[in-house]
């Protein structure tokens, strides 16, 4: 057997030692990041059929924006959610006093609901463990189907940034530009007319049913988190990860903390977390979901008396990437990230001026509720001569204006009492005028609340540019229950 020099092993030996330690430092090509949904996400729904308020009652719900881990969608919107009512939460005192005031003598409760199942496209099941949630008081209106044939890509493409999931994303935001031509329409027409004069009217009753009403909105938040599985995302794609450098760059954001202009002040902190990932216009992931938005409230003011709105303003000024990147937070470097648009109570009205902030306000058409109460009112004294002799005496007659003045101030009960005798009715009449003067004109304004997984946009850019346009409708395709 041939023996090697001496010099020649060594040769040898220090060639597979360079081989092994240059293997071993070989720099990766791609980071693992976990494909999860954590828990405290909310699963924005709507119910698609009527639910009356009842312990047990079995819910069906459909999701209503697609829900993303990382850069790409784990669950699609319209997605089947199945639970059922937990319990039943009374209202509170104030607003029970009101109602007795406004002659319903209903016990309000509140049905609280919690998801256990989602059904995804392909048939399987997911259990989910979701926080019992009270319905939202707006109506989703969902978009009326496109005539025009769109295809869906394979699931089976839907493997990296550079995959389908970018495709799915913006499919998702074409959907939504195409449903934005349509929403003031919608609103106009609103969800089922027919239905909505039913619940006007039944609620007028003394005592009645309870339920909520088709397309109804809920929250449900995850209480435990849900895991798709890992994914192998190539360092190129994340590459461009940082903040946009356009003004015109709108990133889909959902806050987690609460405000509000009746308590914040400028030392108020506020955190949001991205919804979505966020692309470049040459499909570049610039920001993935799960992205950390730090900032804190610029201006606040409270509402005050004669319906004076509040006010609330509020910028980010530093983004920390999720820590799977492994990118350190980012400044923005005299640029603030401030407000576009948010989905908030319609009865508040927030309107989202240029530079961000917000004000409660409402319309104007308002006061036509005292001015027709002043003629209710009026009505209810009517002497004329003709209707006097309805009936047994002048005392009693004019029953439609007495009727009219007990409806206005204690509802249907009231209409039935005012038949007793005029006086009654004219002292409801009042009653009724009184009041729609306070709550319409004297009253305080609507405060700017926005509550823990508030939905909204944010633009980044320097404050003062002009309102980026939104490139989703979800935030506007809800109608005031």
């Amino acid at each position: 057997m041939a023996v090697l020099p001496r010099e020649g092993s060594l040769l040898v030996l220090m060639s597979l030692s360079c081989a092994w330690v240059g293997a071993a430092e070989a720099p990766p090509t791609t980071v693992e990041v976990p494909l999860t949904v954590d828990s405290g996400v909310p699963l924005r729904v709507y119910i698609d059929q009527r639910l009356a308020m009842r312990e047990g009652e079995l819910v069906h719900a459909k999701l209503i924006d697609p829900v993303y881990a990382f850069d790409r969608i784990v669950i699609p919107s319209g997605v089947r959610l199945e639970g059922n009512v937990t319990r039943l939460d009374p209202v509170s005192k104030m607003t029970r006093t009101q109602a007795i005031l406004g002659g319903d003598f209903t016990p309000l409760h509140w049905a609280r609901v919690e998801f256990t199942t989602i059904v995804m496209p392909d048939g399987r099941t997911i259990p989910i463990h979701t926080a019992d949630s009270e319905g939202l008081r707006t109506l989703y209106v969902p978009p009326r189907p496109s005539k025009k044939k769109t295809t869906t890509p394979s699931q089976s493409s839907n493997a990296g940034v550079l995959g389908t999931a970018r495709q799915q994303a913006a499919q998702e935001v074409r959907a939504r530009i195409s449903a934005k031509t349509q929403g003031v329409v919608d609103l106009i027409r609103g969800p089922n007319k027919m239905e909505q004069l039913e619940d006007f009217l039944i609620k007028k009753l003394p005592y009645h049913p309870q339920w909520y009403r088709r397309n109804t909105r809920f929250d449900a938040v995850l209480q435990d988190p849900m895991t798709f599985g890992r994914a192998d995302v190539p360092l190129s794609a994340l590459q461009n990860v940082g903040v946009p450098a356009t003004t015109e760059s709108v990133a889909e954001v959902r806050l987690l903390t609460s405000i509000s202009s009746a308590d914040a002040d400028t030392n108020t902190k506020v955190e949001g977390v991205l919804s979505e990932p966020m692309f470049s216009a040459d499909q570049k992931l610039l920001l993935p979901e799960g992205t950390l938005l730090r900032g804190q409230v610029r201006q606040a003011r409270a509402a005050r008396w004669f319906h004076r709105g509040g006010q609330l303003r509020f910028t980010f000024d530093q983004v920390e990437p999720p820590a799977s990147t492994s990118i350190p937070p980012l400044p923005l470097q005299r640029r603030e990230a401030q407000l576009a648009a948010v989905e908030s109570n319609p009865q508040a009205n927030v309107k989202v001026d240029s530079e961000g902030g917000a004000k409660a306000t409402e319309s104007k058409a308002r006061l036509l509720g005292p001015a027709i109460a002043l003629v209710v009112a009026t009505k209810s004294l009517d002497n004329d001569a003709g209707r006097e002799t309805v009936g047994s005496g002048g005392a009693n007659g004019n029953y439609g204006g007495r009727a009219l003045g007990g409806i206005s101030g204690f509802g249907l009960l009231g209409a039935a009492a005012a038949r007793a005798s005029k006086p009654v009715g004219a002292v409801l009449g009042f009653y009724g005028l009184g009041w729609s003067v306070y709550s319409t004109v004297i009253s305080k304004g609507k405060e700017v609340e926005f509550e823990k997984n508030t939905a909204m946009e944010i633009k980044f850019g320097a404050s003062g540019s002009s309102p980026a346009k939104t490139k989703g409708n979800r935030l506007a395709r809800t109608t005031q229950d």
